[in-house]
């Protein structure tokens, strides 16, 4: 929280006046949206500060979301000062635009302690944190204050369960979903288009196609986000033919209603269907040329990615920053470095190359591309980092066999103020572990530290890197009791990594129950085979191996021949 300073109406005198000139000179050319007039606010207050009078509850109020609007973080700062010393905090109206303001940067550290020193916050205080914590992603906990709303007495409106709405579709919580409608239908308020609209899209985003398709039919006012979002509900569940429905019966279809459904083809439909419609619509923009060049990185056709993104570029298209972060996506999964440094080149003659999301996606290209300098410089140079951009960087030198790098970078994480390392991270990190040859219990300490400290629950990647570590320790003989502790008994991925393990010990009673159950879950395949015959070898038991080769012969079961991406 900040600290009032010594003299915050001497500030204000002096930051309303620029703000002001400020206002003036990009009045000319810039509309300001929205219930506050920048221009009028700060001049009043400017008027109000020069003849030494206190300004009123109204009045900050305005400021505080004059400087919301105009992005002016110091100011609002300094703002803040000035109520903390004038005793103002205490006003629940200006205390809940100050929660808006942090929320607005987001600041949700600052926005929960102003909140909770109101002494009675009403719901429009406890809407603006949930909707602070679904704007910047946070999605879980913006449930969390939703419950504790609902719980409190104050009682949630429309804006509560539209917010909820949002958290629950990106979650995929179908079930709590379902319970905020139930709500919705008690309160009287699902007649409004705003909240239908708000449910088919949780439905669609849950997998929900038929009961999303209800609420859109039975809609009275149908408005341009209603059709947009039942057209988004059928593409983004392979429903193609009941997207291009909709969108044909639409009365006034927009870009976004092209894009969905582009969107949608591009994922699992035939692309040339895609590149047709995109060829036809009547204003493509950069997200419509966006979802052919993810689509096509998505099915691992990188060079036709590439060719589109070239095509994009010659055509004058504009791109943004998800072109770069998607494309150089695509580069980094076929190593090609030269393509990788013209994107960069692009990038920085568009002005995105500092950007957090493209900033991070070049860390990847380069770490995977093999030049780990080149992210380490780039790492370094980012103003602004988020968590991906921090796991770009841990996983550039997991790829990369720089394990003790791994190690230090996340100790420095765990510093940075508002973040977290997340499940990626610790995977990274038990990678490095198995990669220096740590000792089990060192990497166990951190796996109980993902699940105490951080709250993350272990999933196959995590099991199969300390199964892996278990194997160099020749003590598989563990594993079974923490897949079964862990609830992963039914995920092939950890009883193929225990196999893989066994071959690193010879241990031959564990690596036939991990081979019987990988057959049960996922079959017989050629791994399966080769290396419990490579395990019954080490231990002389070439009955045991002639059977199994025999097995593969009868099988027609051959063993892959391994390649490498070359760069052409």
């Amino acid at each position: 929280m900040l600290k009032p300073r010594s003299k915050p109406l001497d500030y204000l005198k002096h930051s309303f006046s620029f703000l002001l000139n400020h206002v003036r000179a990009i009045s000319g050319h810039r509309q300001f949206s929205g219930e506050v007039d920048p221009r009028s606010v700060f001049l009043k207050a400017s008027q109000i500060i020069n003849s030494d009078k206190k300004l009123d509850g109204y009045s900050l109020v305005s400021l505080i979301r004059a400087c919301t609007q105009l992005g002016c973080s110091c100011y609002g700062q300094q703002l803040h000062s000035y109520v903390l010393q004038s005793g103002f905090l205490s006003n629940s109206y200006v205390s809940t635009a100050f929660v808006n303001f942090y929320v607005k940067f987001e600041s949700l550290d600052h926005a929960h302690k102003l909140f909770d020193e109101i002494p009675e916050p009403g719901v429009v205080s406890w809407n603006s944190l949930i909707s602070g914590h679904v704007h910047c992603g946070e999605f879980s906990k913006a449930l969390c204050l939703f419950m504790q709303l609902e719980s409190s007495g104050v009682g949630s409106d429309a804006f509560s369960f539209t917010a909820a709405l949002a958290a629950c579709g990106r979650l995929s919580l179908l079930r709590l979903g379902k319970t905020i409608h139930s709500k919705i239908v008690k309160y009287g308020d699902d007649c409004s288009v705003v909240t239908s609209n708000c449910l088919i899209d949780m439905y669609g985003k849950c997998g929900c196609v038929e009961e999303a398709i209800r609420l859109f039919v039975e809609m009275n006012g149908k408005d341009t986000i209603s059709w947009n979002s039942v057209i988004a509900a059928c593409a983004r569940n392979q429903r193609l033919e009941q997207a291009s429905s909709f969108l044909k019966q639409m009365p006034e279809s927009d870009t976004i209603s092209y894009n969905e459904l582009i969107n949608g083809i591009a994922q699992f439909g035939n692309i040339e269907d895609a590149i047709a419609i995109l060829a036809t619509m009547p204003q493509p923009d950069s997200s419509s040329w966006n979802s052919i060049i993810t689509g096509y990185v998505n099915r691992n056709h990188a060079r036709e990615a590439l060719e589109f993104f070239s095509k994009m570029h010659f055509e004058g298209i504009r791109m943004d920053q998800f072109t770069f972060s998607s494309i150089l996506s695509g580069v980094g999964s076929i190593s090609a470095l030269a393509w990788g440094t013209l994107v960069h080149c692009c990038s920085i003659r568009s002005g995105l190359d500092k950007s957090v999301v493209v900033g991070s996606a070049l860390i990847d290209m380069y770490s995977k591309c093999g030049q780990v300098k080149e992210a380490e410089l780039l790492f370094q140079s980012l103003s602004c980092k988020n968590l991906i951009t921090w796991n770009a960087m841990i996983s550039g030198y997991a790829h990369n066999g720089r394990s003790t790098k791994v190690i230090e970078l996340f100790e420095q994480l765990k510093s940075v103020k508002h973040l977290k390392p997340n499940g990626i991270t610790f995977v990274n990190v038990l990678s490095a572990c198995w990669h220096n040859r740590m000792p089990f219990k060192v990497a166990n300490s951190y796996l109980e530290s993902m699940q105490r400290d951080y709250g993350i629950d272990p999933t196959a990647e995590h099991c199969s890197a300390i199964i892996r570590i278990m194997g160099q320790e020749g003590e598989v003989w563990r594993a079974q009791d923490m897949i079964t502790d862990l609830g992963l008994g039914s995920d092939g991925k950890v009883w193929r990594a225990l196999l893989g393990a066994c071959g690193m010990c010879s241990d031959v009673d564990v690596a036939e129950i991990a081979a019987a159950k990988l057959t049960e879950l996922e079959g017989e395949d050629e791994f399966i085979y080769v290396k419990l015959s490579n395990i019954y070898a080490m231990h002389e038991k070439w009955e045991h191996v002639g059977d199994i080769r025999k097995l593969m012969r009868d099988k027609q079961v051959q063993k892959e021949v391994g390649c490498s991406w070359m760069e052409v």
